[in-house]
């Protein structure tokens, strides 16, 4: 799997979500400050729950715009069976049986792309997954522990 063309996937599927978003947001300021979103009475929240709204897209359309910059000018590492988990690594994990794909950055968490029919998963230093993985190598097991749960991923591969 070539993470650059990776990564070049993962920008314009960003910046397609970023258009539909920035249109929905639009939309929610819009509802939030027209005639027809004036109270009528006291109990009257639909004005306030649609500024939440824009609000909260706001926030992720700022999320957003920050991961495609990175995306943009991010350093993309080459790595080994030998070497340690670090930042651009794609790593190859085992659990439960079943295989799956991990990008580590250091943002855009969660972010999901199938690329070459494979589903691909961003994964950051600061989420469970990401931090029992860092500074592991090939062959190593991941373990997160989660409440009274404990998951663990056998590192496939790191590349």
């Amino acid at each position: 799997m070539d993470k650059r063309k990776l990564i070049t996937q993962i920008r314009t599927e960003l910046e397609k979500d970023l258009e539909s978003l920035t249109a929905a947001a639009k939309a929610s300021i819009e509802a939030a400050t027209s005639e027809e979103a004036k109270p009528e009475n006291q109990y009257d929240t639909r004005s306030l729950e649609a500024s939440y709204l824009a609000r909260g897209q706001a926030k992720r359309i700022a999320e957003m715009k920050e991961l495609l910059v990175i995306l943009t000018h991010v350093n993309v590492k080459d790595f080994g069976p030998d070497d340690k988990i670090a930042g651009t690594a794609l790593i190859e994990v085992e659990h439960n049986g079943k295989n799956s794909f991990l990008l580590m950055m250091t943002h855009g968490g969660g972010v999901n792309v199938t690329f070459e029919g494979q589903r691909v998963q961003i994964v950051t230093p600061s989420s469970p997954l990401g931090e029992a993985l860092l500074d592991l190598r090939e062959g190593d097991v991941a373990v997160v522990e989660q409440g009274d749960q404990t998951r663990e991923y056998e590192i496939i591969s790191v590349k």
